[in-house]
């Protein structure tokens, strides 16, 4: 499958996705409606990250989501916080965001079924909510992310190719570090991986991870090894890249052998070091701009009064356990590997060569063509 290819198109096509409706401008016919009066008047979103060991939401999804609001709705104000991880935390920031006068919520949630009851709150309130990257509880008025399951294929076909590159499959076993089961985005890659890998390799121990958390996926990886045996170990599956990093740690000090296989998600700095280093397979891109403009487009929609639609046709939705139609704009993930890290991540200014290409990896730059 021509992944690349496809990815830029999927980019192009979330770009186009977002046009839901067209935004007044003072002085133009579309003010003299209510939608284009709330646009020139301006409004609160609130934006409500989890906050994670990843690096991507302060150096980029809140970043691109307040420029994008900007560009929309000039006078709309986007109010911030962010939950380090805990949902308690996160509740209070939402209901202080309800008295607050906000009339939408971008939600990321950190855990999506605790959250329903605020959600439900809001939507009591007459504020709409958008769950943004992963799929929330509670009726949920649109949502935006990318094709999780999607990931969970890929991730699990370059394992599975990577292992036949150095023979059967199934000569010893692979190690299995998935996501945070509060999260619905961790089952949606672990049912992707699993619907290529089962009957293919040998499962010698799966794990799922409270939080996310790297140092837990080396704990666990690490006793997975050792119970196992690190010469017997042929691959390592990890749902992102902070975990990665905490399998690859496990990996070097157990003597898990140099080269094995190793996945990961999110197309982190460390990681795309990884993968040039020979110490990582593959990561997952997730193109983070067109889920921001996503995001702000139906925040603005919302907030205006405005109708949002899902999908290339308008007929896409998700259902969440609440709602079975919830308008959803659904982006394709990019496999990245060291063939194509320069038409990936650095084409799209994710991060600089010179980011990457630390004095430790000149010869590896070099080598991925790099300079």
């Amino acid at each position: 499958m021509a992944r690349l290819a496809a990815g830029g198109m999927a980019v192009v096509a979330a770009f186009g996705l977002t046009a839901c409706g067209v935004i007044g401008r003072p002085g133009s016919d579309e003010t003299a409606s209510a939608p284009g009066r709330a646009v020139a008047e301006g409004f609160k979103i609130g934006l409500l990250l989890p906050g994670t060991e990843a690096t991507r939401y302060e150096k980029f999804d809140r970043p691109y989501i307040t420029e994008s609001v900007a560009e929309l709705c000039p006078r709309c104000q986007v109010v911030y916080g962010s939950a380090g991880r805990d949902h308690d935390r996160q509740r209070r920031q939402f209901d202080s965001m309800l008295g607050d006068g906000v009339k939408v919520i971008i939600l990321d949630a950190v855990d999506a079924k605790a959250i329903a009851p605020s959600v439900s709150r809001a939507v009591e309130q007459g504020v709409k909510v958008i769950a943004y990257d992963r799929l929330a509880g509670g009726p949920i008025d649109a949502y935006t992310s990318f094709d999780n399951v999607q990931i969970g294929k890929m991730q699990g076909q370059a394992l599975l190719d990577a292992l036949k590159a150095e023979g059967d499959p199934r000569r010893g076993p692979i190690v299995m570090i998935n996501g945070s089961p509060a999260d619905p985005n961790a089952g949606d890659f672990k049912k992707g991986v699993h619907s290529v890998l089962d009957g293919n390799v040998v499962i010698g121990g799966e794990y799922d991870i409270p939080g996310w958390s790297s140092d837990l996926a080396a704990s666990d990886a690490a006793g997975a090894f050792a119970t196992l045996g690190p010469e017997r170990v042929i691959g390592v599956y990890a749902a992102n890249d902070g975990m990665a990093g905490g399998a690859a740690r496990a990996m070097r000090i157990t003597g898990i052998a140099k080269g094995t296989p190793l996945t990961g998600q999110d197309a982190e700095l460390a990681a795309i070091q990884r993968v040039l280093l020979g110490t990582q397979t593959m990561t997952i891109y997730k193109p983070i701009r067109p889920e921001a403009r996503n995001a702000a487009q139906m925040a603005v929609d919302l907030g205006s009064g405005r109708t949002v639609t899902g999908g290339a046709d308008g007929e896409g939705t998700v259902a969440n356990g609440t709602s079975s139609s919830i308008p959803a704009q659904i982006i394709q993930p990019i496999v990245v590997t060291k063939d194509n890290i320069e038409d990936t991540v650095v084409k799209d200014g994710l991060w600089k060569v010179e980011e990457i290409c630390t004095a430790d990896l000149r010869a590896a730059c070099k080598s991925a063509g790099l300079t």
